[in-house]
């Protein structure tokens, strides 16, 4: 049903979709850049059920309680209290150690708004739980969505960063001006 409801959003919305097998993997952190827009979700969303993948993303668990908690979790959000002091990467990790299959999607830029710089917890996460980091993207401006890369960090955080804003540096964001390209 996924599959087919994500051709639907990319038909309906004249998206196409562009993520090779290449790229496929069981485990792994998802970057999921730019971010500037509740719409982000739903064509990202639409790209991986079309592929089949079971994409999962953190969300504040109030959105996985309550009357609509099952639309949320059928989405792929997974509750965390945020309540109590609770270490993320730590908590994505041992996500990563319960479960065999895992792609985990991270907005790196943490919200929807201009950032002077992303946040390195999906950096964090890759390397502690020994995944590969996958490059999910939108591009507003050719209105493709789609995975570009999947490779396993070197340990030079300086060069994998570089690597991952030279492949972003040419994305549109549906908001560009709250998009900086300079992510470290």
């Amino acid at each position: 049903m996924k599959r087919l409801l994500g051709r639907f959003v990319l038909f309906i919305s004249g998206w196409k979709a562009s993520y090779i097998k290449k790229f496929h993997a069981d485990r792994c952190v998802m970057i999921a850049a730019p971010h500037t827009s509740n719409w982000d979700l739903l064509y990202a969303l639409a790209v991986y059920w079309k592929e089949g993948i079971n994409a999962k993303f953190l969300i504040k668990d109030v959105y996985t309680k309550g009357m609509f908690g099952f639309f949320f979790k059928w989405l792929g959000a997974i509750g965390v209290d945020r309540s109590t002091k609770t270490n993320m990467v730590d908590y994505a990790v041992n996500l990563f150690k319960e479960n065999d299959q895992l792609v985990l999607l991270v907005p790196a830029e943490g919200k929807r708004c201009w950032v002077e710089k992303w946040k390195t917890g999906f950096y964090h996460i890759a390397r502690n739980a020994n995944v590969p980091v996958s490059l999910g993207y939108l591009d507003y401006k050719h209105k493709i969505a789609g995975v570009g890369d999947l490779f396993t960090l070197s340990g030079n955080f300086e060069k994998d960063m570089q690597r991952i804003e030279n492949f972003y540096k040419d994305k549109t964001a549906k908001f560009p001006e709250l998009y900086n390209k300079k992510i470290f």
